[in-house]
């Protein structure tokens, strides 16, 4: 029987993780002949990390996902630089911008999503206004953020901050625009919000919050809409995103803000999926990398034929901030106070100090958090949220990230783990990832980190890594 033909349109986070899925469950391409399509001329690379880039903390080459060899490593056809542009559905043919096509017999879309640009006044993508999404759009904004220069970024979100952070470290003057009363409204309640700007003021960003941008003149900066001014020789640009659907609106698939999919990720045509930011499912979140890694695992379940029972389900959202000298994890529930009478919600706020925290917790579990400048309790958290585990009685200690009382659970054993269990959020590396890895013989952290790319985003994990070793080494 000769193998399926499978084409991924699409070598983003997403495409390039199918990919690895795929040959992981398939080695030898037995069962599926594999081909890649990217518009990016560049390898693979977590866009999660690109703040670290543009902080100088990475260097681009560190946070690619595949090397050069990896398509001959995999027998994979992967062609660069060419785009997608049109989906002969009854042919089951794939046009692309080289004149070439592809046939399949599986077709996966995972095409991403583009940068929004607000529409302000002169406000147009060049040299000096820079939208911030790609390894490309790293060295733009590097190549005009000259030392000492004033940057504003549009966007007081997750990368918004990142980028300010960046930037701010290395000697920029940042202003942070945002037109909503605080930064992360989609994640952090007032009172953190408040702590972290706090924190961010503290390492060189300044913040106008409430209020847009009016207008853009090169040479000058922002004016905006209260009628204040704003200097920059550089606009970062981090306002939101739109999915990308042109494929499948061109092609007759069903698309409402994203392509529509089921729990196997088809699309209304059945030898269609898509995956991550592209598509649409109820049960995810935008934006988010570990959404884009489960679904991944499901679809290659499917093409490959090892499991046809797989489905997605949703993904619970964990957050966290990726900016030196700053540790924020955010998860489930944030915006429940202390006045929902079906929750138990503790807080403590340490302004002074840069450090807050909010536990909510809904029959004996987890079901949301904010916790910044509390490393500890994120990691106690986060493994009782993921796992669903009970929360022990002394919720300050948890919320505190104090020592657990004795006899109740310890959220961090790796005996207790399920092989499903993320250890590396970044690079979303599971525990069974890493028992995978030690036995074909990565059997140390250096080693683990070499073969996963666990603790090689924002070092957060290196303990965890360090504990699943260790566990390992004893059985």
């Amino acid at each position: 029987m000769s193998p399926r033909s499978v084409v991924i349109a699409g070598y983003g986070m997403a495409g390039a993780r199918l990919a690895d899925d795929i040959r992981r469950r398939d080695p030898d391409g037995e069962r599926v002949r594999l081909t890649v399509v990217g518009a990016e001329t560049h390898a693979a690379y977590n866009r999660v990390l690109l703040s670290s880039v543009v902080a100088g903390t990475m260097r681009p080459e560190v946070v690619r996902l595949h090397d050069d060899e990896w398509p001959t490593r995999t027998g994979a056809d992967l062609r660069r630089g060419v785009a997608a542009t049109a989906i002969d559905r009854a042919a089951r043919r794939v046009h692309l911008d080289d004149g070439s096509t592809v046939d399949y017999d599986a077709l996966v879309l995972a095409t991403g999503a583009n940068p929004w640009m607000p529409p302000v006044e002169g406000l147009e993508a060049g040299p000096d206004v820079v939208a911030f999404r790609t390894l490309d759009d790293c060295a733009r904004i590097l190549d005009a953020a000259k030392l000492g220069a004033p940057v504003a970024v549009l966007g007081g979100g997750l990368l918004g901050l990142e980028a300010a952070r960046g930037l701010a470290g290395r000697g920029n003057l940042v202003t942070v625009v945002h037109p909503m009363p605080h930064i992360m409204e989609r994640q952090l309640d007032a009172e953190s919000a408040r702590v972290l700007t706090r924190k961010l003021e503290e390492l060189g960003v300044d913040f106008r919050l409430g209020v847009g941008a009016a207008r853009y003149v090169s040479g000058d900066g922002l004016k905006l809409d209260d009628g204040t001014h704003v200097p920059a020789d550089l606009i970062v640009v981090s306002t939101g995103v739109r999915a990308e659907t042109k494929l499948a609106v061109d092609a007759g698939l069903a698309v409402d803000g994203g392509i529509v999919v089921d729990d196997l990720l088809r699309t209304s045509d059945g030898r269609i999926h898509a995956i991550g930011d592209c598509a649409r499912h109820p049960g995810a979140f935008g934006g988010l990398v570990q959404p884009a890694w489960e679904q991944a695992a499901v679809v290659a379940d499917l093409v490959t034929g090892t499991k046809s029972a797989s489905r997605y389900r949703g993904t619970q959202a964990v957050t966290r901030l990726k900016a030196r000298g700053i540790d924020l994890t955010a998860l489930g529930e944030t915006m429940t106070g202390a006045d929902d009478p079906t929750a138990e919600v503790l807080t403590f706020s340490d302004p002074a100090g840069c450090r807050y925290g909010k536990l909510v917790v809904r029959e004996n579990r987890v079901a949301g958090a904010i916790l910044l400048g509390l490393p500890d309790a994120a990691a106690t958290i986060t493994q009782l949220y993921d796992r669903g585990t009970p929360v022990p009685e002394d919720r300050l200690a948890v919320l505190l990230g104090r020592s657990l009382p004795a006899g109740a659970p310890s959220a961090s054993s790796p005996a207790d783990l399920p092989a499903s269990a993320v250890i590396c959020r970044c690079n979303a590396v599971t525990k069974g990832r890493l028992v995978e890895a030690w036995r074909a013989g990565a059997t140390d952290v250096p080693a683990l980190a070499g073969a996963t790319r666990a603790t090689t985003g924002c070092g957060g994990c290196k303990d965890a890594v360090g504990g699943v070793a260790k566990w390992l080494a004893a059985q």
